[in-house]
């Protein structure tokens, strides 16, 4: 049984964000590092601090799902991070990743649309897109290599134009959004090869993929400012495919009426 990296950096990074005066925990002894202390977890899930730190270190140990719930309820985790942490105890290893293909059906019905629609893979890739979408994002001039939502969205001068002082809010609630696929495919060359390239490029992705943030995905409004307009309001959502579930395609309606 191989380890499990990705479950121990997250319960790690959870235990550091609970505060020990709130939980009545602060004690006399000095506390080196924050958040609460191994055995304090232990204590609160009522598991031996042992198995806790095995799970921790990501060493090759299994948990049941009533102690990850027990963990969970430790942690404090919302229930977007619940979710997260028994999909990472469950976690096994996959193929390498390979770019998925859009169906020819799915591509039709795509560039019929009228509004802003596009395709994405399982790592973010655009994989198809429509005129309206092109004349918002610009996809098709883009390099196909950076034809990326997370690349576009982190290390491009458009991007941060494009949603303007609502870009760090949107940006990093993609990133948590992208976090628990991330973790699936720890280790992937692939996956691995796009945060470094992130890191390297945008100074404000570094702190936030260090905070393990994790969101499920929901329809909201977006406002963006493309060509020097004023901006618009859009609603959007995003589907899974039925054709393959690592295809997501995602819908903007401009919203009238309103800026």
């Amino acid at each position: 049984m191989s380890g499990n990296k990705p479950l121990g950096d997250f319960l790690r990074s959870r235990r550091y964000r609970l505060d020990p005066v709130a939980l009545g925990l602060s004690g006399t002894r000095r506390r080196r590092t924050p958040g609460l202390r191994r055995e304090e977890v232990a204590d609160r899930a009522r598991i031996s601090c042992e198995w806790y730190v095995k799970l921790e270190q990501g060493r090759p140990v299994s948990a049941s799902a009533g102690t990850i719930a027990a963990l969970a309820r430790a942690l404090a985790l919302d229930a977007a991070e619940t979710a997260h942490l028994h999909k990472l105890a469950a976690r096994s290893s996959a193929e390498a990743f390979g770019q998925e293909t859009v169906p020819e059906i799915i591509n039709t019905i795509v560039k019929s649309l009228p509004e802003p629609a596009y395709v994405t893979g399982l790592r973010w890739d655009v994989l198809a897109w429509n005129a309206a979408a092109d004349e918002l994002f610009g996809f098709t001039s883009m390099d196909q290599r950076e034809r990326n939502i997370l690349r576009y969205m982190l290390t491009t001068p458009d991007a941060r134009a494009m949603f303007g002082r609502d870009w760090a809010q949107e940006a990093e609630r993609m990133i948590a959004l992208f976090r628990p696929t991330y973790d699936q495919r720890a280790g992937d060359p692939a996956f691995e090869e796009l945060v470094l390239a992130l890191s390297e490029a945008c100074d404000e992705f570094r702190g936030w993929w260090c905070s393990h943030l994790v969101a499920s995905p929901s329809a909201g409004t977006k406002t963006l400012h493309s060509s020097g307009r004023d901006g618009a309001t859009y609603v959007y959502a995003s589907f899974q495919a039925n054709d393959d579930p690592a295809l997501k395609l995602a819908l903007y309606t401009r919203r009238h009426g309103m800026p």
